[in-house]
């Protein structure tokens, strides 16, 4: 059997750690997953991963070789020590994040292995233009429109990291016509606030979806919010990065059949140039595995023949 890499994948309200195999594939059983939270501090965020890293482990295959560790976390974070600083889990900021990935690893008794640290939007990126929806794009960005709102450019078949590892973070651009971050605007707990504030009497961005799909016209109104200022913060990515193609994932992407052509007119109408009207937006392909997936393509493989990977 050819190497396993170890996935971990850090959120705002998960944390998850899964066995990936050289084609992409998480093996069956391997997953494991507990909650995290604002409040989650480094003491309870030690205890997850030791908790989901036994877990995966538990369930390696035999005759595989574990041959790396990689990590996709909510940012910013800084790659040269390993350290996140997570805007929604303020608790956490400074959290040693690789080394407790290296400790649990070896308490599972295997041995070291080599630790990659990339931002969840980065990973998510990664995913989709190698095995996704942006698979033939040359300039891709690909975003979680979900708790947060998140990004990762990948160019020529590489992640674009920037000066510090953290280009991408698009949910903390400003959103046009707003004075807040997209993020602030945009995301699922900032639009289902906002229909609230109008008199809507639901909970959260499901039940916003029913009551838009039922002709709610506050429900329907906070959509579109949410829809128009992704696509002008995506008119303005396009615009400087010239992109192919924008892919949008997350769970409150899919709060209506049709959020996703919402915001691809919104991009159209809010683009000055031509190029950046053109820029594609498509629905995620690999749903809710992407980032897991992504964190574990950051780790270079090597294999013969058409699993082969190029390094991130």
């Amino acid at each position: 059997m050819s190497g396993v890499v170890l996935a971990v994948d850090l959120g705002g309200t998960k944390l998850e750690a899964a066995l990936v195999d050289t084609e992409g594939d998480i093996f069956a059983g391997t997953r494991n997953r507990v909650p995290t939270g604002p409040e989650s501090t480094p003491e309870r965020l030690t205890a997850a991963v030791r908790t989901v890293v036994a877990g995966a482990l538990a369930a390696l295959p035999a005759g595989a070789s574990l041959v790396g560790a990689g990590i996709g976390s909510a940012g910013p974070l800084r790659r040269q020590d390993g350290t996140i600083f997570p805007v929604n889990m303020p608790a956490a900021r400074g959290f040693a994040l690789c080394d407790a990935v290296t400790s649990a690893l070896g308490a599972s008794g295997l041995g070291a292995v080599p630790v990659h640290l990339g931002h969840d939007g980065e990973c998510l990126a990664l995913a989709e233009a190698r095995w996704g929806a942006a698979r033939d794009a040359r300039a891709s960005l690909s975003i979680v429109v979900s708790t947060g709102i998140g990004g990762g450019f990948v160019i020529d078949g590489r992640p674009l990291h920037g000066a510090s590892g953290n280009a991408g973070h698009i949910g903390q651009t400003l959103a046009r016509g707003h004075g807040a971050t997209l993020e602030q605007v945009a995301s699922g707990p900032a639009t289902v606030a906002w229909a609230r504030a109008q008199g809507w009497r639901g909970e959260d961005g499901p039940a916003l979806g029913i009551s838009a799909a039922a002709g709610d016209e506050i429900a329907r109104a906070a959509i579109e919010r949410s829809a128009v200022a992704v696509g002008g913060a995506l008119a303005d990515a396009a615009t400087l990065v010239d992109l192919d193609v924008v892919v949008i994932g997350g769970g409150f992407s899919q709060v209506s059949d049709d959020y996703v052509p919402r915001v691809a007119r919104a991009l159209a109408e809010a683009a000055v140039l031509g190029y950046a009207r053109r820029t594609r937006v498509v629905p995620a392909a690999l749903g809710g595995e992407g980032p897991l997936v992504g964190a574990a393509a950051l780790v270079p493989v090597e294999v013969e023949g058409a699993g082969a990977r190029p390094s991130p």
